[in-house]
C-alpha cells in the first residue's frame, strides 16, 4: 500500500493595506507576475462558508493563537455551483497547510442545513473526516465571507501574492449558493488586505517590490472578523 506523502506546509502573512497601496501594488507587481490563470478580467471572487461548533471553538483558537488549529469551510467562485470545494486549513508551528475535495451541489445543501452526510464509507478521506467533526462536535454552518481576490503568481517557490477588497460577511448561511445574498461591509473604510504565501522562500526581488511605508502586518484571519462583527 502506498504511503501518503507529508502534508506540506506554508508560509502565509497578513497585512491591513489602504485602498490606494493596493493600486500601487497591482502596477508593481502586474510588470513583474503573471496573474492567476483563473482570474479572468483581473480578479475573482471567492465566497466560503465556514463552520464552528456550539462553543465556537475554532473562533476561540484562532484569536487565542491555539497551534496547531483547524477549520472548515465550503469555497465557491465568481457566485457559481459549477465548482464547489470543502476545504480545512490547518496552521501549525506558524505555518499552513489546506486539504481540499470537490462537493456536488446536493452534498452542498446538505451541510449548508448542518445536516452530516450518510454513506459515509464511500466518501473522499476528507470528507469522511469532517462528518466525523459534525457528528462528534456539531459542527454548523455560522457566516459566510465574501471578498474580491486579485491573484499574482509564482512557480518557482510556489509564491502568491493576493489582495482582496471588499470583504463583507452574512450570517444568513441557507442563501449560501443565492447569488443575490445582502451582505454587510466589515473592513474599516478603505482598508483592505494584503496576503503573501510561499513554499520555502520568497525571492528578493517579489519581496522589494511588496515594500510599503505603513506595511501592517495582522494576525487576525478573515473568518474571525466576520464572526466579530456580523450579527
Amino acid at each position: 500500500m502506498t504511503e501518503q506523502a507529508p502534508a506540506r506546509f506554508r508560509h502565509e502573512f497578513k497585512y491591513l493595506i489602504s485602498s490606494a497601496e493596493v493600486a500601487m501594488l497591482k502596477t508593481r507587481l502586474s510588470g513583474l507576475l503573471p496573474l492567476d490563470a483563473h482570474a479572468n478580467g483581473g480578479s475573482y471572487r471567492i465566497r466560503s462558508l465556514y463552520f464552528d461548533d456550539y462553543d465556537d471553538r475554532c473562533l476561540l483558537e484562532n484569536e487565542n493563537g491555539t497551534d496547531p488549529r483547524e477549520k472548515f469551510r465550503i469555497r465557491i467562485y465568481n457566485h457559481s455551483d459549477a465548482r464547489i470545494t470543502l476545504e480545512c486549513k490547518r496552521k501549525e508551528r506558524g505555518m499552513t497547510h489546506k486539504d481540499a475535495c470537490p462537493l456536488t451541489r446536493e452534498q452542498t445543501e446538505c451541510l449548508m442545513a448542518g445536516k452530516p452526510l450518510t454513506g459515509v464509507g464511500e466518501l473522499p478521506p476528507l470528507l469522511r473526516k469532517f462528518t466525523g467533526e459534525m457528528l462528534t462536535r456539531r459542527l454548523s454552518p455560522v457566516v459566510i465571507v465574501e471578498y474580491d481576490r486579485i491573484p499574482y503568481v509564482y512557480r518557482s517557490g510556489n509564491v502568491r501574492i493576493t489582495l482582496d477588497t471588499g470583504l463583507s460577511s452574512s450570517r444568513d448561511v441557507s442563501r449560501f449558493l443565492d447569488p443575490e445574498l445582502p451582505r454587510r461591509p466589515v473592513m474599516p473604510t478603505g482598508m483592505q488586505l494584503l496576503e503573501v504565501k510561499y513554499d520555502a522562500y520568497l525571492p528578493d526581488f517579489i519581496y522589494q517590490s511588496l515594500q510599503l511605508s505603513s506595511l501592517r502586518q495582522t494576525a487576525y484571519s478573515k473568518y474571525a472578523l466576520c464572526r466579530r462583527y456580523t450579527r
